[in-house]
């Protein structure tokens, strides 16, 4: 793999990864293996399985990862690979099952624990071991009301890697629970089809300096943004509303009352949070977006988009579309800039690197964690 290069001269800039960081399938793969499926990974919204027997099959690093809600609640987690010859258990994205899953090829059949219950002439075969042969089981744990999984045979610390970076972030984790995340109903889904690599999406979201060039209206809502400094830049800092404004909505017009233990110094404020490697987390005092990466190739890239409300807000079908429409525009307008900076990453100009200003240097803490999961 080749190097990162020098830092430039200029004391005020810091060098990026080199371009084919973001082109080469090999540094894909490599990252497929050491990053996507090493590390926690934000996988599927708990109560999108609302009882026993529905699932949904994620794609993590190379591994289809087919995750179920057990016949006692429990949610539980799967490579979605039949045991018998290979095939794909489950070819749908969703779906829900009554009791038992079984592979479309040669009906081997699982509980919705994953052991191996039923095949074609399997009591003939009284040898075999039924929880031996069962489905190979993933990690799994629910934070904030969404699974994440782990690939891993000896995950890392859920506390330290994916907790520890809310607290990192803002310097408690009390001030991410009192959202309540894992008690708030789901408003809007939006699923973005990026075409550019994972990191550049990363890059975007962790920085403000392009903040006053394509987001208008949240400049309009959050008037510090226009200075270039992202809120991640602080530890504990969240964006202050405008003076003017009443809501972070996409006209500052009202939204929905402050979620019930939000404290008074996080109101009319925004957080936002970076949980490596593809999740970020934005607090509002009315309501929190949550996005989950799927980065499926060096150049593509699948957004999940998640806007939570109390559920008293989703119940009384109250309209949306104002306060879904302000991040939603902000969604499109950084992917439409990490698409248009995805060709240029092949180019000869970029064969080294770009340059990090000084409000952009933490992300130079991103490059350096990378460059060392990638050894």
């Amino acid at each position: 793999m080749t190097t990162t290069p020098e830092a430039p001269s200029a004391a005020s800039l810091m060098t990026t990864l080199p371009g084919h960081f973001y082109t080469d399938p090999d540094v894909f793969r490599q990252e497929q293996e050491r990053v996507f499926e090493s590390l926690w990974f934000c996988a599927v919204r708990a109560a999108d399985l609302d009882k026993p027997g529905a699932f949904r099959t994620v794609q993590i690093g190379r591994e289809s990862v087919l995750i179920t809600r057990s016949r006692s609640g429990e949610l539980r987690a799967f490579l979605n690979i039949c045991r018998h010859r290979g095939a794909r258990l489950c070819t749908q994205e969703s779906g829900e099952v009554r009791r038992a899953l079984q592979c479309p090829y040669h009906a081997w059949t699982y509980d919705l624990d994953g052991k191996l219950i039923a095949a074609p002439n399997l009591v003939k075969m009284p040898d075999v071991d039924r929880a031996a042969y069962g489905l190979v089981k993933v990690a799994l744990r629910e934070w904030l009301g969404y699974a994440w999984v782990c690939l891993a045979d000896e995950p890392p610390s859920f506390e330290e890697t994916v907790i520890g970076a809310a607290v990192e972030r803002l310097g408690d984790a009390a001030s991410i629970e009192r959202y309540r995340t894992e008690g708030l109903a789901l408003g809007k889904r939006v699923t973005y089809d990026v075409r550019a690599n994972w990191k550049l999406v990363v890059e975007n979201f962790m920085e403000c300096y392009h903040c006053a060039t394509i987001h208008p209206e949240l400049t309009d809502v959050l008037p510090e943004f226009a200075d270039g400094f992202a809120a991640q830049y602080y530890v504990g800092h969240g964006a202050s509303f405008g003076a003017e404004v009443s809501g972070f909505t996409v006209d500052g017009s009202a939204g929905f009352g402050r979620l019930p233990e939000v404290a008074d110094d996080q109101d009319r404020r925004y957080y936002a949070i970076t949980i490596k490697p593809t999740v970020f987390i934005n607090l509002v005092p009315d309501h929190v977006i949550l996005h989950r990466m799927f980065p499926l190739a060096e150049d593509r890239t699948v957004v999940e988009c998640d806007w939570l409300y109390a559920p008293e807000v989703v119940a009384s079908g109250v309209d949306l579309t104002k306060s879904v429409e302000l991040f939603h525009r902000v969604n499109e307008q950084d992917f439409e800039a990490c698409e248009r900076t995805q060709p240029a990453m092949a180019s000869r100009a970029y064969r080294g690197g770009g340059v990090l200003v000084p409000t952009e240097h933490h992300i130079g803490l991103f490059h350096e964690w990378l460059t060392q999961r990638l050894g």
